[in-house]
C-alpha cells in the first residue's frame, strides 16, 4: 500500500482514475480543493474517512499532507519497451529524461513536474542508488507522477545503448562541451541529468553521443539538478516546437 499526500497530488490521482482504497481527510478541513476531492471521491464510490489532523501527521512521510492522504496501490513502473511504444503510438519523436543516481526526492519530483510540462514521454531512473516514487516525490511533482511514465532500469549504460539502437541521440548535461543553445536538441532524444553532487558518472557520460552545458557567470559553479534539468528540458521543448 502506498500513500499519496497533499491536495493537488490526490486530486490528480482521482482525475487519472488511480486505484484508491480510501481517502483520509482532516475532519476540520472541508473547504476549497478538499471539498472538490470529497465530491469526486463520492462520485467514484471511494471510501472517505474523517480523521484528526494528528492521525494524518503520524502517517505523513512528506510532512506536508495539507489535510488529505489517499491510500492506494503501489506506483506502477513502466518497462523500457513500453515507454518506447508511447511516442511511436503518437507519431512523435521520442523525448526521454534519464536520471543518473538522483537521490533527492524533491529533485526527482520537480523534474517529473517539468517533464510533464514540456511533453516528455517518460523519465528513466536506475534501480539502485536512486530515489524511487515516494509520497515526497509525488508531492513535489504536484501530481505529475500520474501523467509521466517512470521506467526503472537495472543498468543505465545498457539502456542508453538500447535507446541508440532505437534511433535516439543521447545528450549528457555536463559543464564540458557546447552550450545547450549551440546543440541540435530536436528529433529523437534522451537527455541525461546527473546526481546533485557527483554529476553524471564517467561510464554513463562516455556512452552519451554529446554533451550540453550551460554558461555560468556567477560565483557558484553548479546548479541544483532539477533547476539544470528544467532549463535544458525547456530548450528541448523550444527546439522541438520550432521544428513543427
Amino acid at each position: 500500500m502506498a500513500l499519496i499526500e497533499g491536495r493537488n497530488p490526490v486530486l490528480e490521482a482521482l482525475k487519472n482514475d488511480r486505484e484508491i482504497e480510501k481517502i483520509l481527510v482532516n475532519k476540520d478541513s472541508k473547504e476549497g480543493s478538499i471539498k472538490k476531492i470529497i465530491a469526486i471521491a463520492k462520485e467514484k464510490s471511494i471510501v472517505i474517512q474523517n480523521v484528526d489532523r494528528h492521525k494524518l501527521d503520524e502517517m505523513s512521510e512528506s510532512h506536508s499532507h495539507q489535510g488529505v492522504i489517499a491510500l492506494t496501490a503501489e506506483y506502477k513502473y513502466y518497462e523500457l519497451d513500453e515507454i518506447l511504444e508511447i511516442p511511436r503510438s503518437k507519431g512523435e519523436d521520442p523525448f526521454f529524461i534519464i536520471l543518473d543516481e538522483i537521490t533527492d526526492p524533491h529533485n526527482l519530483g520537480s523534474i517529473i513536474r517539468t517533464a510533464d510540462a514540456v511533453g516528455a514521454h517518460a523519465v528513466i531512473i536506475p534501480k539502485r542508488r536512486s530515489v524511487h516514487i515516494t509520497p515526497v516525490v509525488a508531492k513535489a511533482s504536484a501530481g505529475a507522477v500520474e501523467y509521466v511514465p517512470v521506467c526503472i532500469v537495472t543498468n543505465i549504460v545498457n539502456t542508453i545503448n538500447t535507446l541508440k539502437e532505437n534511433g535516439l541521440w543521447i545528450a549528457a548535461a555536463d559543464m564540458d562541451g557546447k552550450t545547450f543553445y549551440e546543440q541540435n536538441l530536436s528529433g529523437a532524444l534522451a537527455l541525461v541529468v546527473g546526481s546533485e553532487g557527483k554529476g553524471i558518472s564517467r561510464l554513463v557520460k562516455k556512452n552519451c553521443d554529446f554533451t550540453v552545458s550551460m554558461p555560468m557567470s556567477g560565483n557558484v559553479s553548479s546548479l541544483n539538478a532539477s533547476v539544470a534539468g528544467g532549463i535544458l528540458l525547456y530548450e528541448v521543448y523550444r527546439q522541438r516546437n520550432e521544428k513543427k
